[in-house]
């Protein structure tokens, strides 16, 4: 894999995260934050990716970094672990295979001929299943982490450094 591609991705993930980050109105001193998780989290979903897994799994794979990194990260930011991980999990959402879905479900509610009807139907819901399971794994790896660690808050964990 071009290791400059997977970089570009990289920035263009955070850059992502970020911005969605000021539409949710997060507090500034988060978005350096924000573009680091979502910059690590696309990293993972493209590197799991490259090495042969799935988009499903490879979202699940960014979706739980970014899950872990929140936890971490609002300890020391001090702020909701949700606040940091929503908006970086946001670009990890397949917009075209959501499109592709809905103009699939036009082509099948329009006119259409009856050859090609079975192979609409079939892609439509092919699309249709991977953005829900994508949608799904995105959702279980950003909370998954933090159920793990639902014993105490965020802000009462402690991490050790290593000497």
């Amino acid at each position: 894999m071009e290791w400059l591609l997977l970089l570009e991705k990289c920035i263009w993930f955070g850059l992502a995260a970020t911005g969605f980050a000021v539409l949710f109105n997060v507090p500034v001193k988060n978005l350096p934050t924000i573009y680091l998780m979502g910059a690590a989290g696309g990293f993972t979903k493209v590197l799991t990716m490259h090495f042969g897994t799935n988009i499903v799994f490879g979202s699940l794979y960014g979706a739980t970094v970014v899950g872990f990194l929140s936890i971490y990260f609002a300890h020391k930011r001090h702020s909701p672990p949700p606040v940091l991980a929503i908006p970086s999990v946001i670009p990890m959402i397949p917009g075209i295979l959501a499109y592709r879905m809905i103009i699939g479900l036009t082509k099948l509610a329009g006119e259409i001929q009856p050859e090609t009807y079975n192979q609409v139907l079939a892609e439509t819901v092919n699309y249709g299943l991977k953005v829900m399971f994508i949608l799904m794994c995105l959702a279980g790896g950003v909370a998954i982490p933090m159920l793990i660690t639902r014993k105490e808050s965020a802000k009462d964990l402690k991490f050790r450094r290593r000497n």
